[in-house]
């Protein structure tokens, strides 16, 4: 699991544990991601998916570690508001690079074993790649990437029974969205998140999700 220290990632590792699956946990900060795989009894692989040697790597250990892989989360994130003209480059390549490409690169290196498994792929998009999101344009450009990678996914593997699903919330409260001005309580929870991976897991091997949205409900005043 990419991006699996804290937030999203984190919330559907711990689901993930109850279920009784063994894990990998990958993330760029060494501190958060050994507090996370002590705390769950991980594997703990610091990797940055913008690289692609890391990408490779955090599959690599898995499966040396392991032998198999039945279901791989391609958590990992970033974001920058504001509109594209004021982006650096830098950071309109980051958001490229983490969001979509090292997303393909470790689900690349992680099919063989998928295959074997025939297994689930998890990837995190965004409500933000469903809808014009001016204040998100890469990021929300780099989502509605993901999401059409996940449905040529299931297209392409579904000989090798591997199914994929998009999961594209709204706002979560996590240190991501922590720029915005909702309260945490009035966010999506990191947990939602968990128990749709949870439902798709209990899913017969003859249906799969591609797409599914998460939106935040709206409470109007009283």
């Amino acid at each position: 699991m990419t991006g699996g220290s804290s937030g999203i990632g984190l919330a559907i590792a711990r689901m993930l544990r109850e279920q009784g699956f063994e894990l990998t946990l990958a993330a760029r900060r060494p501190d958060k991601l050994e507090a996370a795989a002590q705390e769950i009894g991980a594997l703990a692989v610091p990797a940055d998916v913008a690289k692609e040697d890391d990408c490779r790597r955090v599959v690599a250990e898995h499966g040396d570690r392991y032998g198999r892989l039945d279901v791989l989360v391609n958590s990992a994130g970033v974001g920058f508001a504001g509109s594209v003209d004021d982006l650096p480059t830098k950071r309109l390549d980051l958001q490229l690079d983490v969001n979509l490409r090292g997303l393909m690169l470790v689900t690349a290196a992680a099919l063989p074993l998928l295959r074997e498994a025939r297994g689930l792929i998890v990837n995190l998009a965004s409500i933000a790649g469903t809808i014009p999101t001016p204040l998100l344009p890469v990021y929300g450009a780099a989502k509605a990437g993901v999401i059409a990678f996940t449905n040529s996914l299931n297209r392409a593997e579904q000989d090798h029974g591997v199914r994929a699903t998009a999961l594209s919330p709204g706002f979560v409260a996590t240190p991501m969205t922590e720029w915005n001005e909702l309260p945490a309580e009035e966010m999506i929870q990191p947990q939602d998140c968990a128990e749709v991976v949870r439902l798709l897991l209990r899913l017969s091997p003859r249906a799969r999700i591609p797409h599914l949205v998460i939106e935040r409900v709206v409470a109007r005043p009283s």
